[in-house]
């Protein structure tokens, strides 16, 4: 019998979320989207959009980010099926819900960052 992919083997909440929002851009992706719909090409402008040296996004590793979240129930995919391809990603009410996680994460890291703490990565 196989087993499910959904629930981690531990039943563990916080491993069940960090898996799903696992992944370099997951979690811009769904902050670019609050503001309403966006196209592929519109979110992949929006990542490089105040990234400071960052390597430019391959469209593959977007593509697979997009997927993951599309699976995961964050956002929908909606493909219009006309020529050139239209699609478009928007959150899901799930995905909608999780805003105000991501909304809390950037207001500690102002907090802490004004408080004089960084929580960059250190130089190696």
């Amino acid at each position: 019998m196989a087993r499910s992919k959904a629930a981690p083997a531990c039943g563990c909440p916080v491993a069940a979320f960090q898996k799903m929002i696992s992944g370099k851009y997951k979690l811009r992706i769904v902050w670019d989207l609050k503001d309403g719909p966006l196209r592929y090409g519109e979110i992949r402008t929006g990542l490089l959009r105040g990234s400071d040296g960052s390597a430019e996004i391959a469209p593959r590793v977007l593509s697979r980010e997009l997927k993951a979240l599309t699976e995961s129930g964050l956002i929908d995919r909606r493909d219009y099926g006309v020529v050139p391809p239209k699609v478009e990603y928007r959150l899901t009410r799930k995905g909608r819900s999780f805003v105000p996680v991501i909304s809390a994460i950037r207001d500690w890291n102002l907090a802490s960052s004004s408080a004089g703490e960084s929580i960059g990565i250190a130089a190696e």
